[in-house]
């Protein structure tokens, strides 16, 4: 009998014995924390699993399958110039509009495929920071200076820390060099186009599905796509159909009887369910499973069922890791979404009164707040107008927009899971310091 795995049992069942009988469960700021964790877990099962999430495994999908290593390696190895694969990394950023959970599927298939860690790196933080809407919606509601002065720094530093963690860890980043100038990728099986137009369709797919409502007096093109979202998400989901039958060579009578009742479901759902806002998720779903389907049984091309498999691969590995996430998240900061705010077990009282004014621990304590705080694409922006009037400094608000939507405690779960502790530790001290510098500079300038 192993003694020290049996001790380790029975310490375990001590710890949970011992978490269930000293249980506050008639303190009433346990209570409300409790309620804060299964609101927020609902609300991100709502809003996120069905339309980011899902489509993002399968976008992380093509990326492991379709694209060639060699064009991996050309724009993000090792051996890559660092002007293209961190110019690349940013501009890449820009053109998603993800939170710091949905660009996890995509960061890991790039790093897995062979990306070297400051461009892969620099990818994972410029996703969800250099957002062109967020960005936008920054500068029209807490005002031009700091829109200016997000998008400055998220794109410093998504180059910055890119750069500085391939310096921290150099000896295993020239180790990938040196395999990676011994690789001899095979000749893609298709031309660069039809992978590129696969991957952009489903992209741009996801980005208008998520595309979030406008200020409200906004009139413009921001607003017409708004009112129009599903329409446009409609046209992409027809181009993807095309791809998947003329260049996945699926049959086109499967494609066409899943496209099908992918309508009717979106016809059913606005017809019987009340809340509007759910009824998008019904052809989401049956879409996204009558594609499973038809990729499972497809038997003309191996590749089709190593598309679905390798996406299914990316949901074991990331799905557990973030419900651990928002579940922890939301019992220790609460549920801030909407028009909905609950406090967790740390009163959000303490966090306003911590980050007023603008000294170096003000910046200190927002950037580190929000680094494990879960901000949903473009929910920052309203949360920080709140706490701006509640007193929060303009430098603090800066550091919370650069740490927070690029981190959170069910992101740094998953990029431990691929990258290991010391690089996660590394990764997260790098943007907790730089935003904290960031926002005492520009509360400096602005005051």
């Amino acid at each position: 009998m192993d003694t020290r795995k049996e001790l380790k049992t029975l310490l375990w069942m001590v710890v949970v014995f011992a978490a269930v009988f000293f249980m506050p469960v008639s303190n009433e700021a346990f209570r409300v924390a409790v309620d804060a964790t299964l609101d927020l877990a609902r609300w991100y099962a709502r809003e996120h699993v069905v339309l980011c999430l899902l489509p993002a495994f399968f976008i992380a999908g093509i990326i492991a399958v379709f694209v060639s290593q060699a064009s991996v390696l050309k724009y993000f190895g090792a051996n890559a110039k660092k002007w293209l694969s961190y110019t690349v990394a940013a501009v890449s950023g820009g053109i998603l509009a993800v939170c710091s959970c949905t660009i996890l599927p995509l960061f890991t298939s790039i790093y897995k495929r062979g990306a070297g860690l400051g461009p892969a790196v620099a990818f994972l933080y410029s996703g969800p920071a250099i957002s062109i809407l967020s960005i936008i919606l920054t500068a029209r509601i807490l005002g031009f200076e700091m829109g200016l002065a997000r998008v400055i720094g998220a794109i410093l530093f998504s180059i910055i820390i890119g750069l500085a963690m391939s310096s921290i860890f150099r000896k295993e980043e020239n180790e990938k060099q040196e395999q990676q100038m011994n690789i001899v990728p095979p000749p893609e099986k298709r031309p660069v186009w039809q992978t590129s137009f696969h991957f952009f369709t489903f992209m741009l797919i996801l980005v208008f599905a998520n595309w979030g409502a406008p200020a409200a007096s906004d009139k413009g093109a921001w607003s017409f796509i708004f009112a129009n979202k599903w329409y446009i998400t409609g046209v992409f989901a027809l181009m993807l159909c095309w791809s998947l039958v003329r260049i996945l060579k699926l049959k086109a009578s499967l494609v066409l009887s899943a496209a099908l009742v992918t309508l009717l479901s979106a016809f059913g759902a606005d017809m019987f369910i009340e809340n509007q806002k759910f009824v998008p998720l019904v052809p989401m779903i049956v879409g996204i499973g009558a594609l499973s389907l038809i990729l499972a049984f497809d038997k003309r091309d191996e590749e089709n069922r190593d598309w679905l498999m390798s996406s299914w691969g990316f949901a074991k590995q990331i799905v557990p890791l973030l419900a651990i996430g928002v579940v922890t998240a939301g019992f220790l900061l609460g549920s801030t979404h909407d028009t909905t705010s609950i406090p967790g077990v740390i009163p959000n009282s303490w966090i306003e009164w911590a980050v007023g004014g603008n000294s170096l621990l003000s910046n200190f304590l927002a950037s580190f707040t929000g680094a494990f705080m879960y901000f949903a694409t473009l929910t920052e922006v309203p949360i920080i107008q709140g706490l701006l009037a509640s007193g929060m400094g303009n430098g603090p608000a800066l550091a919370l927009l650069l740490a927070g939507p690029s981190l959170s405690l069910p992101n740094m779960l998953v990029i431990h899971g691929v990258m290991g502790t010391k690089k996660t530790v590394a990764y997260v001290a790098l943007v907790i310091i730089m935003a904290t510098t960031a926002g005492y500079v520009f509360g400096n300038f602005i005051a």
